[in-house]
């Protein structure tokens, strides 16, 4: 699917549903607001489904997309490259973070390489859709090529159509990738024009040396970047493969008109670069939680969305996201499984 077919596919949300299902709110038997943010959390899923939201998201699904960074060898990660590819096994052999959490949310999850440099597995279920083995390092230059950013963007959708056809509810999207906080602190810096002092955190727990650092290369590449720039331009000067596979992934999904969870703070870089390309996308979004990174918070504060949760996660893998999956479950449920004042024969307040 090319880009501007995944574009093209995301609608706006249905404002008559949306109308239909605050006017449902207001009559439920509860004080008004007395459910807080399940209540707008509530009247989105009617507008991103066009009515009454379903009853449960029982097909719950999340897919962690993998890659490696050029800028991990320039001293802004605590971990070696290395790791990314290390992961890989623990999340196909279910003892990664993720899995635990996700077989506690019931969450189905798959497993992408989009640019992982090496790993030698041969396993089914791992989605090869790899663009490149890493990108280049943002402290000298672009990321990747725009046609690599492109190709990311349309592996991102061709990993949701393979969750798609197993069936998918509610979605959601992880990442595995060292040194991947720097190129999300640079493209959140490019698209909310905040400095990369207010945007940069210490990612894995780097010292203060390292910290300076990754804030210098972060200021540097952002420089390189017009405040304008369209999010293929945002992903090929600063980005990731992994990062531009999410946010392929999270364009396609709207365009099914599934509901997407968006994790921490890469997975929400992914989501401003979905949002350039097509800025309706964001009436499809929830944010599953807010986490520990500085720029996360300046990342939902532009995309005006507010988060379900806040645990101080830093993990990424798509943690956050999965934990907030029965929180929609459960504002779609109110909606749709409450009775109204007059339909329970309860006095309303005077």
């Amino acid at each position: 699917m090319t880009i501007e077919t995944l574009v093209a596919g995301v609608k706006p949300a249905d404002a008559a549903a949306i109308a239909a299902a605050r006017a449902r709110q207001a009559q439920l038997t509860k004080p008004a607001g007395s459910l807080g943010v399940l209540e707008e959390l509530s009247v989105r899923l009617a507008g991103m489904h066009g009515g009454m939201p379903p009853a449960g998201y029982a097909r719950r699904a999340l897919i962690v997309m993998a890659g490696d960074h050029g800028v991990a060898a320039d001293g802004v990660s605590a971990y070696p490259s290395e790791v990314t590819a290390q992961m890989l096994h623990g999340f196909l052999g279910g003892t990664a973070a993720i899995c635990a959490i996700a077989r506690s949310c019931g969450v189905r999850v798959y497993v992408a390489d989009l640019g992982v440099k090496g790993h030698g597995i041969d396993d089914p279920r791992l989605m090869m859709l790899n663009v490149g083995r890493g990108t280049q390092s943002i402290a000298r230059g672009p990321a990747m090529l725009r046609e690599q950013a492109q190709r990311a963007l349309e592996r991102g959708a061709e990993a949701f159509a393979r969750v798609a056809y197993e069936g998918v509810d509610l979605f959601a999207l992880g990442e595995m990738g060292i040194g991947n906080t720097t190129p999300a602190s640079a493209i959140t810096a490019a698209a909310t024009g905040r400095s990369a002092q207010e945007i940069c955190g210490r990612g894995t727990g780097i010292d203060d040396a390292r910290l300076a650092r990754k804030r210098e290369i972060v200021a540097q590449a952002v420089a390189r970047v017009a405040p304008d720039a369209d999010g293929v331009t945002l992903l090929a000067e600063l980005g990731g493969f992994e990062i531009g596979g999410m946010a392929g992934a999270m364009l396609a999904a709207a365009g099914a008109g599934i509901p997407v969870v968006l994790d921490g703070f890469i997975a929400t870089a992914a989501a401003l670069v979905a949002q350039r390309l097509a800025p309706q996308i964001i009436e499809w979004m929830i944010a599953g939680h807010r986490g520990a990174e500085p720029g996360h918070a300046h990342a939902l504060a532009h995309l005006g969305l507010r988060p379900l949760l806040e645990l101080d996660l830093r993990l990424g893998e798509g943690t956050g996201a999965a934990l907030a999956m029965p929180l929609v479950d459960a504002a779609a449920r109110t909606l749709r499984e409450m009775a109204t004042f007059a339909e329970a024969g309860v006095s309303e307040a005077v």
